[in-house]
């Protein structure tokens, strides 16, 4: 029986993180330069049943039944045991591999249970749908994040730039024409799920002040998909720097993303802003593609300890 394969992009959120756990808008797109891979082979000579996975990325081999029942990657094969309606699988070996930077901001464990999730389906052969996909890998979020807006599984699901509201039905974005962004890791691991709590914290505490900053960030996405769907690149990376601002508002900028931004910006970058959860993890610059390299080295310079240069397609 032959292996299966299955791989899934990073993404970068453009605009609109924080707030779109609270019904706003998002912009997010897929980053094809990194990719979470899952391979299946059957086992016929271990006993019925058993799933050994294999993720050496974390240290991780262990069997599926050794798993505690709320880890990430059990609950992605359970899940598809269910959704499938498999009780007893073949015996088989899973392997993961990653090569999106984790705690980043980049979507490394939806990326993960994505691939795992396909590789796994076909493996059993029902291939489960895109929409199905994204539904699984959500549950699976819930682990990673706590309570996660489902932009991250929708986004590398369907592999598209897409215009995301929590609850509402996908919108793909329709570009003009293509725009380039360099990404810079500050190398600093920062935990989502301890973001997004600590922004529920704050707007607990003062519900008015924040739901104006996240009313101000949703006016911000409509306008910067307004830029996007008509070329003004200008455009978007004013509103870039609109939503870093209410960002750093919310209290989930760093140093050494603040450090990042600014060099960014002096290096001719049209727009600059933290991705994703904060207090660490990833920034995004909107670049041209002739100050593309300018701006990465910079970055670099700055203290990224990686940079990624990725054009978002029409």
């Amino acid at each position: 029986m032959p292996a299966f394969t299955a791989t899934a992009p990073g993404k970068i959120i453009l605009l609109g993180e924080h707030a779109v756990v609270y019904g706003r808008p998002a912009i997010a797109a897929p980053v094809n330069q990194v990719r979470a891979r899952a391979v299946i082979s059957a086992a016929p000579r271990r006993p019925s049943g058993e799933v050994l996975i294999q993720a050496p990325d974390i240290g991780l081999e262990s069997r599926l039944a050794d798993l505690p029942g709320d880890h990430p990657l059990a609950c992605a094969v359970n899940g598809v045991f269910a959704e499938l309606g498999i009780s007893r699988p073949l015996a088989c070996t899973i392997r993961i591999t990653s090569t999106i930077p984790v705690a980043s901001g980049m979507g490394s464990g939806a990326a993960v249970s994505v691939a795992f999730i396909r590789a796994l389906s076909a493996f059993l052969g029902q291939v489960l749908s895109d929409e199905r996909v994204s539904t699984l890998a959500f549950e699976v979020e819930k682990i990673h994040h706590g309570t996660p807006s489902g932009i991250d599984n929708t986004v590398i699901t369907y592999n598209l730039p897409v215009y995301f509201v929590r609850g509402k039905a996908i919108q793909t974005l329709r570009l003009s024409k293509p725009f380039t962004l360099v990404i810079g890791d500050t190398g600093v691991a920062s935990s989502t799920a301890i973001a997004v709590g600590e922004v529920r914290r704050r707007w607990q505490a003062s519900t008015a002040q924040y739901e104006a900053i996240f009313d101000q960030v949703g006016r911000t996405v409509d306008f910067a998909r307004n830029a996007i769907e008509v070329g003004w690149l200008d455009e978007l990376g004013l509103r870039m720097d609109e939503n870093h601002n209410l960002l750093r508002l919310m209290g989930v900028s760093s140093p050494e993303l603040e450090q990042l931004v600014q060099a960014a910006r002096a290096a001719g970058a049209l727009g600059a802003k933290l991705s994703g959860g904060g207090r660490g993890g990833n920034m995004i610059a909107l670049a041209t593609e002739a100050s593309a390299p300018a701006i990465a080295q910079a970055l670099s310079s700055s203290g990224a300890v990686r940079t990624i240069t990725t054009t978002i397609q029409p």
